[in-house]
């Protein structure tokens, strides 16, 4: 019986199991599909290699289609293609899932696919041993999500590979093959696989970085950031592939990864620059020498993140898998989600999470960026800025675009150099700078500053070294002083932050400094919520008429105790809107329930002062995140996660339209309702 007349689909036969479809095209889904028939309600197949029917099982589908792959992409014939294939150990044996023997001898391994174990730890294993044994030089581990190639240069040395030879190729085509930004762009893990940075990661903590005996954080920060610059060192390939894709592809064919990587195979990249970040068969010693250069080359151009006797920490063993495992991912032109997403698990694994801050996801930055509808030369800070993704995506917002990997005209420069950042967690800030170095052409206003503790401030200016770091951004804030002496106040246009709100303020001398941090008779509290202390110190920042968003804990907006600071915030500033999340926004880190704050402050000309007035209130029903906190993405059809223009998944929520992907959401309703109002900020041009 044909599969449309019992409707077996590969997606339902996959469901909860740990293999995907990713890597494959739907035309290869579809046309497995069709060749489906069914036995006692079960699914058969007719196995091209053993000609006879197969129960279609998870594992099977992975196998038949990379089968079809190997064939039609790479070119190997049927008659040097075996599955099940017997492996000797000892007096055991055991059955490789597919194998490709050498074309001069028929009977020895030249390659071994192993699809039985869906962890990459576990299957990476399997499939070294099954190279061992057999003495065949490449392996490829696989479960439909990505694919992992390896080379066995010696009985205890795999190095790993971009790809695997085709039939008209030898390794040494592959070990030694030019790699530039368009091959980057096509190889990409995250395009390609759908798999994430903190994903790949991960196993690269599997293999080694557990036990490696080095800080985890730090070494993968090093490695991203020397990759970043590689990247960077590309920026004229970058324009070109830019204007090559513009004038071959359609608009709304952008987005379709699969086109893109069609239209780029005819581009001629014989002038583009090879990027060095990049395991290319040299020795184990050679590739840590390399990488080390190239991370000094990034210290010098982007400063301020690590200190100029920073090393790599890895040993020369490790490198090459850490290396191998980050080369082909695309780090730039990205929205950050990738990157922010990475760091948020590196910085949890230490102390971030114990402070009550996190990152904050892009979907609700996001959301928030446009509701504020930042013009270029205005002032913005965000106070707990963390990876800094208010002031990115603001940056993104007056700009136009995302990062571009290209310098950018003298006069975004000027808007850029506008936006600030304040953080008292020096590993964030870090992360922070580096993206801000590269969205801000090399100079960026990031500080290591504790903004409720603004009295010692003075103490930061008296130390050189941080005065080295952080000088120039500091000047510049400077100027925004209201008064000359003292950094209470200030005259920002707008202020953006989600504060860390778990744990109280204790400190009398910090508690004496605020109205907030007395009780109704006038007393000093003993304790008083961080968040609450935030709230005015983020209206301090504001100039009369600037505008301010602040994610708070829902209890904020409800508690009978909490009046006084409702009252407090009215007085201060027009509550424009307020937005409740889904509870599942900031899990897997916390499922306290939380609300946006969008506020204007009083004004003669900007906000004049009312009584009454209306109120936006929204509330988020689609949070992005399932119940574990893990993002859920919008599909394809096909079942796989689509992407945007830029390559990015889309995260499925409510909170705006991603640029038309999704459908209106809370931040396109609040555009109508400041146009019906008239805020000074959302004037129709």
């Amino acid at each position: 019986m044909a599969n449309d007349e019992n409707n077996f689909t590969l997606a339902a036969i996959l469901k909860d199991s740990s293999y995907d479809l990713s890597l494959f095209a739907e035309s290869e889904i579809r046309a497995l599909e069709r060749k489906i028939t069914v036995k006692k309600n079960k699914p058969y197949i007719q196995c091209i290699i053993r000609e006879k029917e197969i129960l279609l099982k998870p594992e099977e589908i992975v196998r038949q289609l990379y089968i079809v792959k190997l064939m039609k992409d790479y070119g190997y014939p049927k008659q040097r293609i075996k599955l099940e294939h017997p492996i000797q150990f000892g007096r055991q044996t055991k059955s490789a899932d597919i194998v490709i023997f050498d074309k001069d001898r028929p009977t020895v391994e030249y390659i071994i696919v192993e699809l039985k174990q869906p962890k990459l730890l576990d299957g990476k294993k399997q499939l070294h041993s099954y190279c061992h044994a057999t003495g065949a030089p490449l392996g490829v581990w696989t479960n439909g999500q990505q694919a992992i190639y390896y080379h066995r240069i010696d009985p205890n040395y795999f190095s790993e590979l971009t790809d695997i030879p085709n039939i008209h190729q030898a390794i040494k085509d592959i070990v030694k093959e030019r790699f530039t930004l368009k091959d980057l762009i096509i190889k990409d893990k995250i395009a390609n696989d759908r798999q994430s940075l903190k994903e790949i990661i991960q196993d690269m903590e599997d293999e080694v970085l557990a036990n490696a005996g080095v800080d985890v954080f730090e070494e993968v920060f090093k490695l991203i950031f020397t990759k970043l610059y590689d990247e960077s060192k590309s920026s004229a390939d970058k324009a070109v592939i830019e204007n090559y894709l513009n004038k071959k592809l359609k608009l709304k064919d952008r987005g379709d990864f699969e086109k893109i990587k069609e239209a780029l195979e005819s581009l001629d990249d014989g002038g583009f620059r090879c990027l060095e970040f990049r395991n290319s068969g040299q020795t184990e010693t050679d590739l840590k020498k390399n990488i080390q250069d190239l991370f000094n080359e990034a210290k010098e151009r982007w400063p301020g993140v690590f200190s100029e006797d920073a090393k790599i920490e890895l040993t020369p063993s490790h490198t090459p898998i850490c290396v191998s495992r980050l080369q082909t991912v695309k780090l730039f032109n990205s929205n950050l989600q990738v990157i922010d997403e990475a760091f948020e698990y590196l910085v949890g694994k230490s102390s971030k999470g114990e402070k009550g801050q996190y990152f904050t996801p892009r979907h609700v930055i996001d959301m928030c960026v446009k509701m504020l509808n930042p013009k270029p030369g205005e002032y913005m800070i965000d106070t707990a800025a963390g990876s800094c993704g208010f002031p990115v995506h603001t940056i993104f917002h007056i700009t136009g675009h995302l990062f571009a990997n290209q310098e950018i005209p003298e006069s975004e420069k000027q808007s850029v150099l506008k936006i600030f950042g304040i953080d008292f967690d020096e590993k964030v800030v870090r992360v922070a700078r580096t993206l801000n170095l590269i969205a801000g052409d090399g100079e960026t206003n990031v500080l290591h500053l504790n903004t409720l503790d603004y009295e010692r401030w003075g103490e930061k200016i008296a130390d050189r070294e941080w005065v080295e770091t952080y000088g120039k951004g500091f000047k510049r804030l400077e100027k925004l002083k209201n008064k000359k002496n003292g950094n209470q106040h200030f005259n920002f246009d707008i202020l953006m932050a989600n504060p860390p709100f778990a744990g109280d303020i204790k400190e009398s001398r910090i508690i004496h400094k605020y109205h907030l941090g007395y009780n109704k008779k006038g007393r000093p509290q003993n304790k008083v919520g961080r968040d609450i202390l935030f709230v005015e110190r983020n209206l301090d920042f504001l100039k009369p008429g600037g505008r301010m968003v602040i994610v708070l804990p829902q209890g904020r907006f409800n508690n009978t105790s909490d009046k006084a600071i409702r009252d407090f915030i009215s007085d201060k500033a027009r509550i424009l809107a307020v937005v409740g999340l889904h509870q599942n926004t900031f899990k897997p880190h916390t499922g306290t329930k939380t609300s946006v704050l969008f506020l204007q402050k009083w004004d003669d000309k900007l906000c004049p002062k009312k009584e009454d007035y209306p109120i936006f209130f929204a509330v988020s029903e689609k949070g992005g995140k399932d119940t574990s906190g893990d993002y859920v993405f919008v599909k394809n059809p096909d079942g796989k996660n689509k992407l945007d223009s830029q390559g990015h998944l889309i995260v499925d929520h409510d909170l705006h339209n991603h640029d038309g992907e999704l459908p209106g959401g809370i931040a396109e309703a609040f555009e109508d309702f400041a146009l019906r109002e008239k805020l000074s900020f959302q004037k129709e041009e």
